[in-house]
């Protein structure tokens, strides 16, 4: 019989999260480069991104799985949630000292690493949102 993970409340609110931070940082990323300066964008939806990450990273911390290797319950892919609380802490650190090029790398480097890494893992065969894509919905492996 095949494991079948249900879409548990915290389940549910990470994944609300975590799908609002991939659709929200491209934004905040975007709204300040260039020649053209939107602080006004750049600031709305940088908090509204820091605040899904956050809300995404601290509902991780009660979602557990005992079947992979783990410790207490959590496996690899919660090393993303030590490079959200990292990388936002930095990255606050170095507006209020104002360096922006290392704010602006650092929270690149969250994007990258926490929405886009974290997701590729996460869509993993084996893993329940890769098993709600791959079997599921498109009925491939």
């Amino acid at each position: 019989m095949a494991y079948t993970p249900t879409l548990t409340p915290v389940i549910a609110i990470h994944l609300v999260s975590a799908l609002a931070g991939l659709a929200l940082g491209p934004i905040a990323l975007w709204a300040r480069k260039g020649a053209t300066v939107r602080p006004k964008l750049h600031r709305a939806f940088g908090y509204a991104w820091v605040t899904v990450m956050l809300s995404a990273a601290i509902s991780a911390m009660f979602i557990r799985d005992y079947r992979a290797p783990n410790i207490l319950g959590y496996t690899f892919i919660h090393l993303f949630v030590v490079l959200t609380f990292w990388s936002i802490s930095t990255s606050f650190y170095h507006l209020a000292k104002g360096n922006i090029m290392a704010h602006r790398k650092s929270m690149q480097g969250l994007y990258y690493g926490g929405c886009v890494g974290a997701g590729v893992v996460a869509l993993l065969p084996g893993r329940f949102m890769g098993n709600l894509v791959w079997h599921q919905w498109l009925g491939l492996v």
